[in-house]
């Protein structure tokens, strides 16, 4: 009887780790300030091929003013999906200078392609409407990427 319930209590610890990890990995991420506009975002940074992967999956919920900033190792036509996200997104993606190229709204759990208009280095996602409730068009910059970690 006991090797039993020694057995459910390792499968609990695990469906817990299970559960904890993405909470884990967003707590290993730096956070910045960036800025639009007048407005000031928190973001936290998925510099690192791991971070990138995971990015929001499985989020239920995001702050008005956070989000998080992808940082890419070379300028490219990147694409973003939603499998496993769970919270209706809008991404900018941002050449190296932090202008926006263009915007995507972004539908939850989805595999669909958002792509940038041309080579991007950053893909900075927000709560979807986020750009447009605030003006925010392709060609105006976001403020702070210059000191955003370097891509690992």
């Amino acid at each position: 009887m006991q090797a039993a319930n020694w057995g459910v209590g390792v499968a609990r610890a695990w469906a817990v780790l299970l559960m904890a990890l993405p909470a884990m990995a967003a707590a290993a991420m730096p956070v910045v300030e960036l800025g639009a506009g007048m407005f000031r975002i928190q973001v936290e940074v998925a510099h690192t091929d791991a971070n990138r992967q995971l990015g929001l999956m499985n989020r239920r919920e995001m702050p008005a003013h956070n989000g998080m900033v992808f940082v890419f190792p070379q300028d490219a036509r990147h694409c973003m999906w939603m499998r496993n996200t769970f919270i209706p997104l809008s991404v900018a993606f941002l050449d190296e200078q932090g202008r926006i190229l263009n915007i995507a709204d972004m539908q939850p759990q989805t595999e669909d392609s958002h792509c940038a208009a041309a080579p991007a280095r950053f893909a900075l996602e927000m709560n979807q409407g986020w750009f447009r409730e605030r003006g925010l068009k392709p060609g105006d910059a976001i403020r702070g990427v210059d000191r955003l970690p370097a891509p690992r």
